[in-house]
């Protein structure tokens, strides 16, 4: 199973968690990111996600480093985005952390969240009845 994954399928957040499986661990914390039905006051009809795959799931691997190097305890991270075209309330990324104990995973969720945002080649169109508008992450 891969751990930091870009597909066109339906994410099961309950996979996801299963990649992270290990005896030693505690504590796992998940980000779930699902498509909301409104945006700036505009109702959405559905969102279309793209991605460079492949450098997609690397960058994806860096962020799982870059939360391995800050947060030692961190021992499993699980990052899948979907692509595609995705209705309201469908599961569009979700991020799985493990660790022994659970302090600090929820400040490393937060980063991951963020960081996805800021440097994965994930770009979206939010289509909605007046229109469309690409948008980065």
């Amino acid at each position: 199973m891969k751990l930091f994954e870009i597909t066109p399928l339906p994410i099961s957040v309950t996979e996801v968690i299963a990649r992270l499986e290990d005896a030693a661990n505690g504590a796992i914390v998940t980000f779930i990111g699902v498509v909301r039905g409104e945006t700036d006051g505009r109702q959405v009809h559905y969102l279309e996600y793209e991605a460079y795959s492949e450098m997609a799931e690397e960058a994806l691997a860096r962020i799982g480093g870059e939360i391995r190097e800050r947060w030692p305890e961190v021992r499993g991270v699980a990052i899948v985005h979907r692509v595609g075209r995705l209705g309201v309330g469908e599961t569009s990324v979700v991020i799985a952390l493990a660790a022994a104990h659970r302090p600090q995973l929820f400040d490393a969720l937060r980063y991951a969240i963020d960081r996805l945002k800021e440097v994965v080649p994930i770009w979206k169109k939010e289509v909605w009845a007046e229109g469309a508008e690409w948008k980065a992450g």
